[in-house]
């Protein structure tokens, strides 16, 4: 472990944020084991690191009641129901746009779905991030999430967006937009209910 991933990992716990570091799948899948009970009710952000990481089939292969919000087929409605039944899930499981070395969380969602529960309603929060997202600051983490990881995701979600055609931000007012809602989270009340994992590769946008 480096010095940088070591001082976030420091960070976050100051910040009331438990903090992990692993090597690779394997030992990710290994940690989820331990941190995740059997029969636990898990909920999912979407996110191209867990799809990487192959989180989602862990899920569905394992003795866990899963919200599977890429179930074929599911309507609007459907997704909604799933969204406000994470409120009330043991476990959220999701990626993160950026993280400080000083231990803060920065993100930037479409519709909320994703934020909105890691700041209120599951028991356990687990963040996954790959070492290429830890950033120095907030503002480079904005930057960074701006410029960087949004038009990729604009791109991966076939988004008619002008950061789709650009491959940067020009802070549009599109209809498809995608960057409505900057969280950033500095501590918990909840020691540790948030945990951050960190993964020794490069992940996700």
């Amino acid at each position: 472990m480096n010095t940088t991933i070591q001082t976030t990992i420091d960070s976050l716990r100051k910040n009331n944020m438990a903090g992990y570091f692993v090597h690779d799948k394997h030992a990710f899948a290994e940690l989820l084991r331990d941190l995740v009970p059997k029969g636990a009710v898990v909920g999912c952000g979407d996110s191209v690191t867990l799809e990487q990481l192959g989180a989602f089939e862990f899920l569905r292969d394992g003795d866990y009641i899963f919200h599977d919000k890429f179930v074929s087929g599911l309507s609007f409605a459907q997704k909604r129901t799933l969204y406000l039944k994470n409120f009330s899930a043991h476990t959220f499981i999701t990626g993160t746009s950026a993280v400080t070395t000083d231990g803060k969380l920065f993100n930037i969602d479409g519709n909320g779905s994703r934020v909105a529960p890691i700041i209120y309603g599951p028991e356990q929060v687990i963040v996954v991030v790959g070492t290429n997202k830890i950033v120095p600051s907030v503002e480079s983490a904005i930057e960074r999430t701006r410029q960087i990881a949004a038009p990729l995701d604009a791109i991966r979600l076939k988004k008619d967006t002008p950061c789709a055609k650009l491959k940067r931000c020009v802070d549009c007012n599109h209809e498809q937009r995608i960057c409505n809602d900057f969280v950033l989270i500095t501590g918990q009340f909840m020691r540790d209910r948030i945990k951050v994992i960190i993964v020794d590769e490069v992940l996700g946008y």
